[in-house]
């Protein structure tokens, strides 16, 4: 087995083993302020959300995972499923390897035959440039493209670059010359307001934040390493709420996407709230399929979005982008961060009455 096919292998092993590992719920310093009177009914939400010309039935999706194996490529015609009959977006895992290796190519095309007329969006790494990703486009016939950013992973990856002056470089012209839309993500370390700010200075307008709280690829790929352990880079970053709150200044001109430790319909709520467009969730579908198998799974989703209207409903929020004005109350570390970054975490208190 070639060591990169091995490598994927791996990833969703290692995913699934550490999914229940102690972790700091991303949102925990979040809380919303109760109002007695939502005066509305639940069947006057709407949970569908677009931008840059994509639709979505409801702000949450399947967000990259997998692909590059024969076992990956089972996985991701599970969550093709899921995505299928559910009526959420998917994105594969990172194609790099189908542009080495072509006779992986079918791990990631398993999507979009499965899920012909869904949303699906096709992931590549910031280290390359605007031809690869319009064959990672043309391999999925994708919707989008996700440029994902993982410099912490690629550092405490025994095989991982060592090299990352390109990147910048790379995203610009990417989304100068793609004729998809371009997302750029993190991979579980969060976003600084000064990264964020160098994005929207090349152009970028979709951007996923991805916080810790969820998978720590750092723990992943120190795990893989037989010497030299980097212990001191898990849980390296900021969290998805602290994220959100570092973004704050570009809205609503970038359009944000949250992920990072999103496991449950309130975690979508909360960063909706905190001014994500859409949620991507990995970890918590991932397991779900592997531990309980495709119709379960689709039974679950089905159940967040009725709870997600129900809790939309308790916040008198007839859309997912109304939650922008709910009163959220953020403490304990959430709260130290923005004061030490001169974050007015305060202003979120009372924003109903505004």
């Amino acid at each position: 087995m070639p060591k990169q096919t091995n490598r994927k292998n791996e990833h969703v092993s290692l995913a699934e083993k550490f999914y229940d590992k102690p972790f700091r719920p991303p949102f925990e310093d979040v809380r919303f302020v109760h109002h007695s009177f939502p005066q509305m009914a639940v069947q006057d939400v709407d949970l569908s959300v677009s931008f840059d010309g994509l639709d979505f039935t409801v702000p949450f999706y399947i967000n990259a995972m997998t692909g590059g194996s024969r076992w990956t490529g089972k996985v991701n015609e599970k969550l093709a499923l899921v995505a299928r009959e559910t009526g959420l977006a998917i994105a594969t895992g990172s194609v790099s390897a189908a542009m080495k290796m072509p006779e992986v190519e079918d791990s990631y095309k398993i999507v979009r035959e499965v899920n012909p007329n869904g949303l699906v969006f096709a992931n590549l790494g910031a280290g390359h440039g605007l031809e690869n990703a319009k064959r990672a486009v043309d391999l999925l016939q994708a919707d989008a493209l996700q440029i994902h950013v993982n410099a912490p992973q690629e550092v405490v990856m025994p095989e991982g670059d060592r090299d990352f002056t390109d990147w910048i470089s790379n995203i610009e012209e990417i989304v100068n010359g793609l004729d998809r839309p371009v997302m750029v993500k993190e991979v579980g370390f969060g976003m600084s307001r000064e990264t964020i700010r160098l994005l929207r200075s090349i152009g970028v307008s979709i951007i996923d934040i991805s916080g810790t709280g969820g998978t720590d690829f750092a723990q992943i790929e120190n795990y893989r390493r037989k010497e030299q352990k980097f212990d001191d880079l898990e849980g390296w970053g900021q969290s998805t709420a602290v994220s959100l709150l570092e973004a704050q200044e570009f809205l609503p001109e970038a359009t944000l996407i949250a992920s990072g430790g999103i496991r449950e319909p309130m975690d979508i709520a909360k960063s909706l709230a905190l001014g994500a467009s859409l949620t991507g969730i990995s970890s918590q579908v991932l397991h779900l399929v592997l531990q309980e198998g495709v119709d379960e799974t689709v039974t679950v989703i089905e159940g967040w979005k009725k709870e997600l209207a129900r809790i939309l409903t308790l916040l008198q929020s007839r859309r997912p982008q109304n939650l922008q004005r709910t009163d959220l109350i953020i403490s304990g570390d959430t709260r130290d961060w923005c004061d030490a970054r001169g974050i007015d975490f305060r202003s979120f208190a009372s924003r109903s009455t505004k």
